[in-house]
């Protein structure tokens, strides 16, 4: 069920995701409230599970983590077992930072980033030799055009 949020909320919102890092002070001047009141409500959005814990969003090139996957999943396994494993291997892997199960031909989709194709061939090697999967694709992205952490509020 989706929170009830005002417009001061969704404005505090779109602070904190712009730069969690501001202070309160500035996030009030930039809402037009006081600190108190903008520190209650973030409160209570945290409370609510509509704020999680803050980050950072590291540059990846910077890590020369310089090679973006996409890899397309499909398998015959639906057991629930089968998930179960498929769950552990994804989540024991830093490299996968999304996953995804899917509706349509491929069951599930994952974001894989690592130094390099090699890299890569490493990651799959290890992930088929734990789970069996019918079918594996893997697409390099080539560009990054638009990466935003951001929802519209």
């Amino acid at each position: 069920m989706a929170a009830r949020l005002d417009e001061l909320d969704r404005k505090i919102l779109r602070r904190l995701q712009a730069d969690a890092g501001e202070s309160l002070d500035a996030i009030a001047r930039e809402v037009g409230s006081s600190k108190t009141p903008v520190w209650n409500r973030i409160r209570k959005m945290r409370e609510a599970g509509v704020i999680g814990p803050s980050t950072v969003i590291v540059d990846p090139d910077a890590l020369g983590l310089e090679a973006c996957f996409f890899v397309l999943i499909r398998t015959s396994e639906h057991e629930a077992e089968w998930q179960a494993r498929f769950l552990d291997a994804l989540r024991a892997r830093p490299e996968v930072q999304e996953a995804h199960r899917l509706a349509g031909e491929i069951d599930y989709i994952l974001k894989v980033r690592v130094e390099n194709a090699r890299a890569y061939d490493t990651f799959y090697q290890a992930l088929i030799s734990e789970v069996r999967v019918f079918n594996v694709t893997a697409l390099l992205s080539m560009e990054e055009l638009k990466a935003e952490t951001a929802l519209p509020v």
